[in-house]
């Protein structure tokens, strides 16, 4: 069984099930940004950033982790759980050629999302994105055509001991298949990308670097100094590009 975030939040008291978080868009962020994509979002995460924007996925009401918004969510309101059989035939229904694993920290459901994407047609490329803290088992890891990793800097909220752990990013850097994309709030974040570019030998050509907001005219404010850093120092601009079309929406 995989739990998956829900596109809206269930009605309290319904009967009726919330739908879970499978749609097909752009994917907006990373190495594969503007390619047609199915997408699925699971629930829970073992980190907690103070901007996280799908905090519906993990900050659960009694989750005292902190968030700048304050704002908890009803559990059974925000979670539904689907057999891997059943969230195979609805991301398969999609038809997309591509499928985007998203969260929450979907490494946290391995061996159930292992099972799901083995039930896939064959020919769609996976992707799994992480915060880079869960190491793939073997049995998920032969499915994964390619990993979006991004460690949480210090302006996260997230202790480095549980952030920024030196094996995991040592065997991430060791798979060709894994992309570093980097969210960056400040212009100092810069100097904390490099300083963990050089100490596990980071290739500058396969880090991205990716304004932090949740709303177009904060992220093209950051981005006019950010492409200038990114140009200075040899590494990649990502956009946020379902925020630019969409706004900060669940499905999309």
């Amino acid at each position: 069984m995989l739990v998956l975030a829900t596109t809206t939040p269930g009605e309290p008291g319904s009967e009726a099930l919330a739908e879970p978080e499978i749609f097909a868009s752009l994917q907006g962020e990373g190495p594969s940004q503007g390619r047609p994509c199915a997408f699925v979002r699971l629930s829970r995460c073992n980190l907690a950033c103070v901007w996280c924007d799908t905090a519906y996925t993990w900050r659960f009401e009694g989750d005292n982790r902190p968030h700048r918004s304050g704002e908890t969510y009803d559990r059974t309101a925000n979670q539904v759980t689907l057999s891997e059989e059943a969230v195979a035939r609805r991301i398969a229904a999609l038809n997309q050629p591509r499928l985007v694993v998203t969260g929450g920290e979907p490494l946290l459901q391995a061996a159930a999302l292992a099972r799901m994407l083995a039930l896939l047609p064959e020919g769609i490329a996976i992707e799994v994105e992480t915060n880079g803290t869960v190491a793939p088992p073997p049995a998920l890891d032969a499915l994964v055509h390619q990993y979006n990793v991004s460690p949480k800097l210090v302006h996260s909220g997230n202790r480095a001991e549980l952030a920024l752990l030196p094996e995991r990013l040592a065997d991430w850097v060791a798979t060709p298949r894994a992309a570093f994309k980097f969210v960056i709030a400040e212009q100092a974040d810069i100097a904390e990308v490099l300083t963990l570019a050089q100490r596990f030998a980071i290739p500058l050509s396969r880090i991205w670097l990716m304004a932090e907001g949740t709303d177009a005219a904060t992220l093209h404010a950051r981005e006019r100094w950010l492409a200038q850093l990114c140009l200075a120092h040899g590494l990649t601009l990502s956009r946020r590009l379902h925020i630019e079309l969409y706004g900060d929406v669940r499905g999309t």
